[in-house]
């Protein structure tokens, strides 16, 4: 799909293709990482559905050609999630939406964000790093029961 991106705040007519691309990142990049028993848990779980349901409408979402590719989720200085539709990888969407939580976490004052990821996802780590974030801590990924680490990264951020 190509033309120009756009942001916007999600709206509730959005909240099937945010599960869905929720669903998109877990079977592109988690399920292989997972346990049989995580993946049953997410499964049972509908873990995409509930978090829509509960935080869907803070999310940003980037758009192209009228179709929704990806989302960011922040509160205060912490990055929730940042997920792009695997067909639309590289596509600029992932920048785009960091770019605007970035900025809107600066302009509530907030000195530096702050996100995680895991040490299996070496391109997210790799996205991140390049956009100026440092590794900050590590720890035990309890979430997934997988025994999976999870890295906090912080990026300093300049005044808006």
């Amino acid at each position: 799909m190509t033309g120009p991106l756009h942001i916007r705040p999600a709206l509730p007519a959005d909240r099937a293709v945010l599960v869905a691309i929720l669903h998109d990142t877990f079977e592109s990049t988690w399920r292989p990482q997972l346990t049989p028993a995580a993946v049953a848990a997410y499964q049972q779980g509908n873990r995409p559905a509930a978090y829509v349901a509960e935080r869907g409408h803070l999310f940003h979402v980037a758009t192209r050609a009228g179709a929704l590719v990806g989302l960011v989720d922040w509160q205060g200085d912490f990055v929730n999630a940042l997920h792009v539709h695997s067909a639309h990888a590289r596509s600029g969407a992932g920048t785009a939406l960091m770019d605007l939580a970035e900025a809107e976490i600066a302009r509530a004052g907030f000195p530096a964000a702050r996100l995680e990821t895991d040490t299996f996802n070496t391109r997210s780590q790799a996205f991140y790093a390049a956009r100026g974030y440092i590794e900050k801590d590590r720890y035990p990924d309890l979430e997934w029961n997988s025994n999976l680490t999870t890295v906090l990264f912080e990026k300093v951020l300049g005044r808006p």
